[in-house]
C-alpha cells in the first residue's frame, strides 16, 4: 500500500483549489517550490492512472481536470484562436459509441465570429 506522505497531502490540497483546467507547471507555482517538479509529474501521473484525474490535450499541452466529463475546444483555422466550448448534452456522442463513455476530447475547427466579420 503506497505511502500517505505530508507531501502527497500537499499536492492533493493544491490540486482540488483548481476549478478547472491546469498544468503541472501551474500546481508547481501555486507549491512555493516546495516539491520537484518531477515528483509533480509523477503524482499527476499516478492519480491519472488512478482515474482521480483526467489529463487533456489543450495547446499542444498536457492538461488536467478533476472534471471527468469532457473537454471541448473550437479552433479558428484563420487566426488560430481557440476557445474552450461547455456541451450541455453529449447525448449524441454517447449514442454513437456501443461502449462506455467515460470522458473525451473534441476539436472542433472553423472561421471565428471575428475573421468572418474581417472579410466581409
Amino acid at each position: 500500500m503506497p505511502r500517505f506522505t505530508k507531501q502527497k497531502q500537499l499536492l492533493i490540497g493544491k490540486v482540488k483549489d483548481f476549478s478547472s483546467f491546469f498544468t503541472a507547471e501551474e500546481l508547481y507555482a501555486k507549491l512555493d517550490k516546495k516539491v520537484g517538479i518531477a515528483t509533480i509529474y509523477r503524482f499527476l501521473g499516478s492519480l491519472e492512472k488512478k482515474a482521480d484525474i483526467h489529463s487533456y490535450q489543450c495547446k499542444n499541452r498536457k492538461v488536467y481536470s478533476l472534471n471527468k466529463l469532457n473537454h471541448v475546444h473550437f479552433i479558428c483555422e484563420m487566426c488560430g484562436h481557440t476557445e474552450h466550448l461547455k456541451l450541455k448534452r453529449v447525448d449524441f456522442i454517447k449514442e454513437a459509441v456501443k461502449s462506455r463513455v467515460c470522458h473525451f476530447q473534441l476539436d472542433i475547427t472553423g472561421i471565428c465570429e471575428n475573421c468572418i466579420n474581417k472579410n466581409k
